[in-house]
């Protein structure tokens, strides 16, 4: 099967889930004998394998639709000029700058994508749609988000082929758009979902939850959970000293800040986890540096410091390292999201985790029977969990070993394949049936 994916990249700056996903689903439809061509957007995309989209141009570069939005001089630029913008290296530096990626400053943005042809990036939608038309013909394009909607008439009416759309925590980015393009942005979705032949969600809570946003018939609606590649996730012993970790984006949305706070309690004031350790990784983006040097700050004054590590890197390998190194991960961001990838990924480790009681995360934490739930928002819930479980390392074991095994089970990439391949060859038996 010839299969295209379109996918915004994240520059590579943070632990980006949705990247994470879409790439670790080619690896293995490649080898599985499928042929898989990945088109980046925006930015280079993020990837456990960093020759995946090798040889593939970025479309819509981040700073040409960006430039194109605010200057209307730029929509009808020569392309040898816009292939400057696009350049590996000045995409890199534009995502770690302030702003890249603040929903609240991009409403205008979301919205122009949004018109796709007729919007502001409408040549970047033809230099698109003619690469794809001088390749051979896919038998199903996968774009990443529901946020790319925009690309959908002129796909369907140019490549004539089935389209899938992913969904995942789209609804968050809209929320901070400013109005009227918050309301003008759910008015288009709603009227280009229809375009499209699936709408795939990594959670039921997720599907019903932007079914009832977009009005997304039953028909279009499918959940496949993310998988992961389990190997080298195993280890061998606990470690060696009480260790707390958090593994997302070091954001203040994303709840760092509610753990550290969790964190220096726990240390202050239970005498047997005076050697407890937090570790910290995720990346961040330009907007996130002033977050983190006022954690490390607060850390100082705690006289905590040397207990905690805020580890660079987000790669495969530096991940692995560092999950094995824990006790316990814990991202207790408010509002939950989507799914929670760092979860599986924590459980394929045999790492229990403690998880607001809140969107996906809900869903996946009681499926995998591998971690505590807790009421939203709730530091006090947090630092009881945390200690219980840090205080029984058999029950915590217990929980580890039990959702090791059911990520095993049910949240492999092998399963993530096979249930997307299946919906892949529904949609291509459909289409065939229905062509002239």
């Amino acid at each position: 099967m010839r299969i295209t994916q379109i996918l915004p990249g994240s520059g590579g700056t943070f632990y980006c889930e949705n990247c994470m996903r879409d790439s670790a689903l080619a690896r293995r439809l490649i080898q599985y004998g499928h042929d898989v061509t990945i088109m980046p957007m925006y930015l280079p995309i993020y990837s456990d394998e960093p020759t995946l989209a090798e040889g593939t141009p970025i479309f819509f570069g981040g700073i040409n639709a960006y430039l194109q939005q605010k200057i209307p001089i730029f929509r009808h630029t020569p392309r040898w000029l816009d292939r400057l913008f696009d350049a590996h290296w000045v995409l890199q530096l534009a995502a770690k700058r302030a702003g890249s990626t603040r929903a609240s400053a991009l409403g205008d943005m979301t919205f122009s994508m949004l018109q796709g042809s007729e919007g502001h990036q409408a040549k970047e939608v033809e230099r698109m749609l003619a690469w794809l038309e001088a390749q051979p013909a896919p038998d199903i394009i996968h774009v990443s988000s529901v946020l790319l909607l925009g690309l959908a008439p002129e796909i369907k009416r140019r490549l004539k082929c089935p389209l899938v759309y992913t969904s995942m925590d789209e609804d968050t980015w809209l929320k901070e758009l400013p109005q009227p393009w918050q309301k003008r942005c759910w008015e288009i979705m709603r009227k280009q979902v229809s375009t499209v032949d699936a709408v795939v969600c990594p959670s039921q809570h997720y599907a019903d939850r932007i079914a009832a946003r977009l009005n997304i018939p039953l028909s279009l609606q499918h959940v496949i959970p993310i998988g992961i590649d389990t190997t080298g996730y195993e280890r061998e012993h606990p470690p060696a000293v009480p260790t707390l970790g958090y593994l997302s984006r070091m954001s203040q949305k994303l709840g760092l800040g509610t753990l550290i706070e969790a964190f220096i309690r726990l240390k202050n004031d239970e005498p047997k986890l005076k050697d407890l350790r937090l570790r910290i990784m995720g990346g961040q983006t330009g907007d996130d540096y002033v977050f983190v040097r006022k954690l490390r700050r607060k850390l100082t004054r705690a006289g905590l410091k040397d207990a905690v590590d805020f580890l660079p890197e987000v790669d495969r390998e530096s991940r692995l390292h560092f999950l094995k190194s824990l006790s316990i991960l814990s991202v207790p961001m408010p509002e939950g999201e989507a799914f929670g990838t760092f979860i599986i990924e924590a459980l394929a480790t045999g790492v229990p985790v403690v998880q607001p009681d809140a969107g996906g995360f809900s869903e996946v934490v009681r499926d995998t029977g591998g971690g505590c739930l807790i009421p939203p928002d709730d530091l006090e819930a947090l630092i009881t969990s945390l200690h219980d479980l840090l205080l029984n390392q058999p029950h915590a074991a217990s929980l580890g070993a039990i959702g090791r095994q059911r990520v095993l089970e049910h949240y492999s990439i092998e399963a993530m394949a096979q249930r997307t391949l299946n919906l892949y060859r529904m949609l291509q038996t459909k289409h065939e049936s229905s062509s002239p």
